[in-house]
């Protein structure tokens, strides 16, 4: 039970009932059962002696400060108080991390006034809440009402029960995994979201820090902003994720296969501008689906350009791949407050060549996890575009799934599926990050600069991490996006970012928690990645990076923390891609 109505006291007083000598004993006595100090103390002090015919002192009251008042109106210490019972929404179940409730930022809560607020709550108002019988009735001369005038305006509706799609154990064990890495990393918040990428249910959602909804006030206080959730209301530059939607748009439209030679040239001048790889090191000619796997930033932008004859028609045809998988769009989700993204339509304003550049490696776009979960899963579960839902049941009454539109073909699906699993077996730090033994798994990272918009330049040594994969037996039963929110690396060198926990570990421990939740049993006879060479150093360098922003690895010391050597280094060139003549192949 995540949610449900119970009655908590209200506490009330009577002013012009409080003799004037009593007022003072008995807003102390008030004070001290409430353990009021200061302005709140101040508050009850005042209204009880305000001389008005009724205020309300406390909306709701816990159980053992209703207990203690309860004691001293039997003691004859408060006349002119009352408490009186009213109806109010509970949260029963503690979340995962300390003084938080299990998924607050999905549910939201519901305020004094009885209406929902954020999240579920918001959306299902009134399908929850009901609404209240209405009458009407003629009044007489003294005010009251006349006796056979009543009559039925609205008969109203009770509120109907709601069952969701979550899996509560996950859902916990997510919370606890979240905050986990909230706390290593030092991050400003960490955020998951886990989906069916076939139907569009939602398994798990939520992010850290969370609040108790049952102390809603005590969070607005505080910092309402608390209150926003991120993975459906808050946008962010998602960086090199976008990667893969260069290859959709790519695969599709014949200009590159996984094995077309690509320059990786470690810079490149696009008139002022320049575009670098964060370790700014050529990797020479290799193949496309290593330039994706080791997050090639000039790679990425040559792809890019090979989508149309000129930089117009490239650009077009990438956000119209961006558009179709839902990227700046909402995707319908059931919770109130989702937002569409920031994307420029280069039809309507041009995009310079820097533009494309960027936004092959997801800069100069903002997006929501749940709209890079949603896109993954269309690209790895035969090429549908399904609407993620909460709303699993109403008053025992299952609900009908959504429906699903096909915006790749199935193939193209199948070869974007098989790319991302070459992402996490290609990559040793990834791989040994990733990999989950006898499940099938794939997906990309994405890090990301952060533009201050006071400053007009990036944040210095503070970054937005991102992975967005699957897991399964034999296919895609999972999707799992992973935001890790404006974290400091521990060390950063020359595209060196190192965290306690990696996005991409962070993955992995949500993927194994969710295979276990879906009963999902390990493959018998999956082909395992390759050897893994012996790390050579405590640091992992970065696949990629820009002037404008770009992809940098991010290592890790926690229990599953991957270790890698530099992808160009001599050391690595057995693990590292395969080699190609130069060929005629993209300059």
């Amino acid at each position: 039970m995540l949610a449900t109505t119970g009655f908590r006291d209200l506490l009330a007083a009577y002013p012009e009932q409080i003799p004037e000598a009593d007022a003072g004993r008995i807003s102390r006595t008030l004070n001290q059962i409430l353990g009021y100090k200061g302005a709140d103390a101040a508050r009850i002090r005042r209204e009880v002696q305000t001389g008005r015919s009724y205020v309300v002192l406390v909306p709701q009251l816990r159980a053992k400060q209703s207990a203690a008042i309860k004691q001293a109106l039997a003691s004859g210490k408060l006349k002119g108080v009352s408490l009186e019972p009213r109806a109010v929404r509970i949260y029963p179940s503690p979340g995962g991390a300390p003084e938080t409730t299990v998924a607050s930022h999905l549910l939201g809560f519901v305020n004094n006034e009885g209406n929902g607020q954020y999240g579920i709550e918001q959306r299902y108002q009134e399908l929850l809440g009901g609404r209240p019988r209405v009458t009407s009735a003629l009044r007489g001369l003294e005010g009251g009402s006349i006796a056979g005038s009543s009559r039925l305006v609205d008969p109203g509706t009770p509120g109907a029960d709601l069952r969701l799609t979550l899996d509560a154990g996950l859902q916990l064990q997510l919370e606890k995994e979240l905050y986990a890495a909230w706390v290593a990393d030092a991050a400003v918040a960490v955020s998951a979201v886990v989906l069916d990428p076939d139907t569009g249910e939602v398994l798990a959602w939520a992010s850290v820090p969370g609040y108790d909804a049952n102390r809603f006030r005590a969070t607005a206080d505080e910092d309402p902003n608390r209150f926003i959730d991120p993975i459906a209301s808050r946008v962010y530059e998602p960086g090199s994720v976008l990667k893969m939607m260069v290859a959709a748009a790519a695969y599709e439209r014949g200009t590159l296969a996984a094995s077309t030679p690509i320059n990786d040239s470690g810079s490149m001048q696009l008139g002022r501008f320049r575009v670098d790889d964060s370790d700014k090191q050529p990797m020479g000619w290799i193949p496309f689906e290593d330039v994706i796997a080791y997050s090639r930033n000039v790679g990425a932008a040559r792809a890019a350009m090979t989508l149309g004859d000129d930089t117009r028609s490239a650009s077009i045809a990438l956000y119209q791949m961006w558009h179709r998988l839902g990227i700046g769009r909402e995707t319908g989700v059931d919770v109130s407050g989702e937002v569409e993204g920031l994307v420029i339509d280069p039809a309507i304003k041009t995009w310079a060549r820097i533009d494309l550049a960027n936004g092959s490696f997801g800069q100069g776009v903002a997006v929501t996890p749940i709209q890079l979960a949603t896109s993954f899963s269309a690209m790895v579960n035969g090429g549908y575009r399904i609407r993620p839902h909460l709303a699993a049941g109403v008053g025992g009454q299952p609900v009908a799934e959504p429906e699903r539109s096909q915006v790749l073909d199935t193939e193209l699906s199948a070869e974007l599926a098989g790319l991302m699993t070459h992402v996490v077996t290609e990559v040793p730090w990834y791989a040994k990050g990733t990999l989950v033994p006898g499940y099938l798994v794939g997906g990309k990272t994405g890090t990301a600069q952060i533009w201050d918009t006071k400053r007009r330049d990036w944040v210095p040594n503070v970054f937005n991490f991102s992975f967005v994969g699957f897991a399964g037996a034999t296919r895609p039963e999972a999707v799992i996006a992973v935001q890790i929110h404006r974290a400091k690396p521990l060390i950063r060198g020359q595209g060196d970012f190192k965290l306690s926990i990696t996005s991409y570990e962070l993955f992995r421990r949500i993927a194994i928690d969710t295979m276990a939740a879906m009963d999902i049993s390990p493959a018998r006879r999956l082909a395992g990645p390759p050897p893994l060479p012996e790390p050579t150093s405590g640091r992992e360098v970065a696949p990629g990076g820009s002037r404008r922003g770009g992809e940098r690895a991010h290592g890790g010391s926690g229990t599953d923390g991957g270790r890698g050597t530099p992808a160009a280094s001599p050391s690595a060139e057995a693990s590292g891609p395969r080699s190609y003549p130069v060929p005629e192949g993209i300059p």
